[in-house]
């Protein structure tokens, strides 16, 4: 798998707006900051490795529409996080209810942060010098050939 700095820098920033997300919602369902607290540690972890192998599982995608694309990243991303958080929330607190709950919430939540969040995303060109010295080389490739 080739390292990419653009969906490192993307998976750190999601990373820290999940798990603000995560401890919040993990501390009001639970009634137990420290519940938020370990929550929000382990899923730093579990998360980071997920989402930055979704990055480049879609970054071969070639969906080329940009709202059909983040619709369909926000739903597949969310169906990964979802489990993972249920699963780690079950363990944490030793109740499966509280894992579904704490889950269950943040599939509202986390989509709306989610699809924010690759919106602006994808407005920013960093890491993308390549990409862009391609597309700009085939632009000029074009015109020479009018």
């Amino acid at each position: 798998m080739k390292f990419s700095k653009r969906h490192l820098a993307k998976t750190i920033t999601w990373r820290i707006i999940g798990t603000l997300d995560t401890l919040i919602l993990s501390w009001l369902i639970s009634g137990e900051f420290t519940v938020g607290l370990q929550m929000g540690a382990f899923e730093m972890v579990t998360k980071m490795v997920l989402y930055y192998i979704h990055e480049r599982v879609w970054f071969k995608s070639r969906i080329n529409s940009s709202n059909k694309r983040h619709v369909l990243k926000t739903f597949s991303w969310r169906a990964v996080g979802t489990l993972d958080t249920i699963v780690l929330a079950w363990i944490i607190t030793g109740n499966p209810l509280t894992g579904v709950k704490i889950g269950g919430s943040e599939v509202v939540t986390k989509m709306l942060l989610y699809y924010g969040h690759e919106k602006l995303w994808y407005r920013i060109n960093y890491g993308l010098d390549q990409r862009n010295r391609k597309k700009r080389l085939k632009a000029l490739k074009k015109t020479r050939e009018i």
